[in-house]
This record gives C-alpha cells, sequence and structure tokens, in this order.
C-alpha cells in the first residue's frame, strides 16, 4: 500500500528506507510529524499507510511550491508548516509519530542555483531556507582557522589546513563566489583523486553546507523537541546518511532509554531518570539488496526507531552524544 505513495508522477525521487520504516514502525496511524518534508515522499507514504494526518516541516519553501501539485489531493491530511523541526514541539503535541530523513533533498542537490554541489556551477549558496549567511559568506569572511576546523569537524577532512590556507590566498585576489570555483581550488590542493574514490571536495563541501545550516545543531535540538512532542507510545524514526549523525541519534537513544552506564566503573551506580525511549532493535536498519539495486543513493542510509514511553522529557548534554563542535561558530 505505501508503494503507491512514491508512485506519484510529480515525486522526483524514491524516499531511502520507506519500506522498512513502515514496517517498523506498523501500524500507521494517528497525527505524524514529517519534519523533513523535502519532496514528500515519507509524507505520501504514511497517509497511504494510515496516517490520519501528518504535519510536513521543512525550511526551504521551494518544498511546499512544489508539493502544490499534488497536496491538495490529500486534504486537509496534509498540514504544511514552513520551519526547522528543532522547533517542533511548537507546531504540535501529543503526536503518534515523528519521521526525520537526514540526507540532503535531491531537489536542493538538482538546482544548480542553490550551491549545494560542486558538480554543477552555481552561486556558493548551500542555504536550506534561502536566508541568512551563505556558504560563500563563510568561504571569503571567516578566519582561515576556523574555515580549518570546519573542514575538520563537519567534513573529516584531513588537508583541512591546507585548504583553508589556499582559500586564503585566492579570497585575497578576488572574493570566491562559485562552486566550480571552489571545488576547482580544492582539486588543484588535494591528490587527484584515484578511480572509484569520491570527488576532491565531497568533504569539504558537506562541511560547508552543514556549518552554513547548523545541521548538527539542529539534529540535537530537533531530538529534544521529538521527545517533549510525542505521545505515550509515539515512535520516533530517524534515517541518517553519515556516521557522525547515525552517532549522535544512536547515543541519544542510547542515553533516553536507560542505557551508557557509569563513566567510572568504581563509582556508586547512579540514580536514573525513568527511561524516556524503548529502542526497537540495538542495531539500525539498512537497505535491502532489492532497494540498493533500485536506488544506489540508499548504501549509506541507516534507520533507528525508538518508542516514547510516559516519563516526563528531560535534557540531555550535546557532548555526551558526540555531536562536533567548532568553537568560533
Amino acid at each position: 500500500m505505501a508503494a503507491a505513495a512514491t508512485d506519484h508522477p510529480s515525486a522526483p525521487h524514491t524516499p531511502v528506507l520507506l519500506r522498512p520504516l513502515l514496517a517498523a514502525v506498523a501500524p500507521v496511524e494517528g497525527v505524524w510529524l514529517d519534519g523533513t518534508f523535502g519532496a514528500g515522499g515519507y509524507t505520501r507514504g504514511l497517509l497511504e499507510a494510515g496516517a490520519d494526518r501528518v504535519i510536513g516541516v521543512d525550511r526551504d519553501p521551494l518544498a511546499f511550491e512544489m508539493a502544490a501539485e499534488w497536496a491538495g489531493d490529500y486534504g486537509d491530511r496534509i498540514v504544511m508548516q514552513q520551519g526547522v523541526f528543532s522547533r517542533m514541539d511548537q507546531y504540535a503535541q501529543d503526536l503518534d509519530g515523528v519521521v526525520l530523513d537526514l540526507g540532503v533533498s535531491s531537489m536542493q542537490l538538482d538546482l544548480a542555483e542553490r550551491g549545494f554541489s560542486f558538480m554543477r556551477d552555481g552561486p556558493l549558496d548551500m542555504r536550506m531556507s534561502q536566508d541568512g549567511p551563505s556558504a560563500a559568506d563563510l568561504v571569503n569572511e571567516a578566519e582561515e582557522e576556523l574555515l580549518a576546523n570546519i573542514l575538520f569537524q563537519y567534513g573529516e577532512e584531513r588537508a583541512s589546513r591546507r585548504i583553508a590556507k589556499a582559500i586564503g590566498r585566492a579570497r585575497a585576489e578576488a572574493p570566491i563566489t562559485t562552486t566550480l570555483e571552489l571545488a576547482s581550488l580544492i582539486e588543484g590542493v588535494l591528490p587527484r583523486s584515484k578511480p572509484g574514490q569520491s570527488h576532491a571536495a565531497t568533504r569539504s563541501f558537506q562541511a560547508l553546507r552543514i556549518a552554513v545550516n547548523d545541521e548538527y545543531g539542529e539534529l540535537f535540538q530537533g531530538l529534544m523537541a521529538a521527545e517533549r512532542a510525542l505521545k505515550p507510545g509515539g515512535q520516533l524514526a530517524v534515517v541518517t546518511f553519515h556516521s557522525v549523525e547515525d552517532r549522535m541519534v544512536k547515543r541519544f537513544l542510547t542515553a533516553r532509554s536507560g542505557g551508557g552506564g557509569n563513566a567510572n566503573r568504581y563509582a556508586p551506580e547512579m540514580q536514573r531518570d525513568a527511561p524516556q525511549f524503548t529502542v526497537k532493535s540495538r542495531k539500525a536498519i539498512g537497505p535491502d539488496a532489492e532497494e540498493l539495486a533500485d536506488n544506489p543513493r540508499s548504501r549509506s542510509a541507516k534507520l533507528r526507531v525508538a518508542t516514547r514511553t510516559d516519563a516526563p522529557s528531560g535534557g540531555v548534554d550535546a557532548k555526551s552524544i558526540g555531536m562536533p563542535m567548532v568553537k568560533g561558530l
């Protein structure tokens, strides 16, 4: 039944891990919040699977412009909310479920003018919300040390200092304003990529996108907001695409489900609050062979699902769940 949600002629891509997600949270019913609406694939999947209503949240106004073609088919079963999912508890309470897909939307990557892709020439932008400081502002105005730290912490780029110095030299001559200009500069600094390796600019572009959109801070705040917004028995499903995000989600759910243990095994056992979640499976769910064949983009995707208990919501320290931090940002 859920497959029908991905067959709409206006759907630009198939949502990753939709089938296992719907199976993990079945039966789907009540009110759900799709915190990363994008092209609407998860929203349609939830509605087709039985949700009474889905609140679609996205910081990108383009997402709702594109959805206008098909959203009317569902009437008032879809509520569109422009904003960030870190504020979801301000948009709704007593939710039956929350879905977060942390991958970059294909509609953003495919539009050169959005500046996300190093494969298409466009303005060096990368802003999901289309407002605030852009990647060009960061590249041209940040101190070299800050740039190097961003590339290292957010992109795990080992040549971060070399790239930051090259950016400093180039921008002293003229501002860096386009995606291909920056990608070419990075390629000139790093050894030529071998066949099968990712593009030399991959890690740097990822790091800048994360910094521009505060993606790690958004995820940390979003997980806590989901805890506050879900009703007892409500379900949280999060799809990640790289190890840092998956680690944050895993550690958050471990901490909030009563796991983690004492930091010092010789110290007295700490009194713990009642767990706020129960985790469906300790191991993340990945794509099956059929999905890998149909959608190679899914190969790095991981799904984690947990159910909200009736314990009061609380808080957790960002550092304790492995959130990378860059001093000065």
